[in-house]
């Protein structure tokens, strides 16, 4: 401790007030009114007042009003020492930094955040075309869900497993929902004229396949068959002679020397 005091003493200059500059005081007791009063007043009351570090607002007034008592300390004695406290009304303070590094600085604030806005809008999108995806890929499912439903009502039908029909018209409501979601469409309801015209002049289908076979009633009955119609003897229908054979080889070779 001995040496350190005498350390203490040596680095210690003793230097005029002017020279150092130094306030030691308390934070002051009021803000705006300790103008009128003296240095030392009012600093005992404030000094008792508890001071809670943890709150920010009563710390930073602490600090503000211990800058406060320095001030109302400090301009007196200056005063009185004829140490001027004003600038100049034609002072010039020179700048840290010139205009050229502020400029390269301010632009490249500028570009780091528009960097960061860009980043951010390429967030927000790959976060919407990730849901999209999500959405299409649900959608999908349901579809191929759907379908396989179908198939498996339709093999049972097919099978004699079953005899309903219900998944034929959850496929025609489906789909005219689909249509009234997507592009805000009339439903029609029934077949247009065109389509009933074509069914009032060739039916409602019916089989197709193997419906121009014989059966054993067909094969039977030979009622309507005309011999002469049959082998090319004889007027057909309508009155028409019947067609000539083909000509031999060598009236065609006639007609081909002719012709040339």
């Amino acid at each position: 401790q001995d040496g350190l005091k005498r350390s203490l003493g040596d680095l210690r200059r003793q230097l005029a007030w002017v020279e150092r500059l130094d306030v030691t005081l308390g934070p002051v007791a009021a803000i705006a009114d300790d103008t009128s009063a003296g240095p030392g007043e009012g600093h005992s009351a404030s000094q008792k007042e508890a001071v809670d570090p943890e709150n920010d607002f009563q710390r930073e007034m602490s600090f503000y009003r211990q800058a406060q008592a320095a001030v109302l300390e400090a301009l007196p004695r200056l005063h009185k020492l004829q140490v001027p406290t004003r600038r100049p009304d034609d002072y010039f303070a020179e700048m840290a930094k010139s205009d050229q590094q502020m400029q390269k600085i301010r632009q490249k604030l500028k570009s780091k955040q528009e960097a960061m806005e860009k980043s951010e809008k390429a967030k927000q999108l790959r976060a919407m075309r990730k849901y999209g995806k999500k959405v299409q890929t649900e959608i999908l499912q349901k579809r191929q869900k759907e379908k396989k439903s179908m198939l498996n009502a339709v093999k049972k039908y097919q099978k004699g497993l079953s005899d309903k029909l219900d998944f034929l018209d959850e496929e025609q409501t489906s789909s005219q929902g689909n249509k009234k979601g997507s592009g805000g469409q009339r439903v029609k309801k029934g077949p247009n004229a065109k389509r009933r015209y074509k069914n009032q002049k060739f039916g409602f289908g019916g089989k197709k396949k193997g419906s121009k076979w014989n059966t054993k009633e067909s094969f039977d009955d030979v009622s309507g068959f005309q011999a002469k119609v049959a082998h090319n003897k004889g007027p057909r229908k309508g009155g028409k002679k019947a067609l000539n054979k083909r000509p031999g080889k060598r009236a065609r070779q006639k007609m081909k020397s002719r012709a040339r």
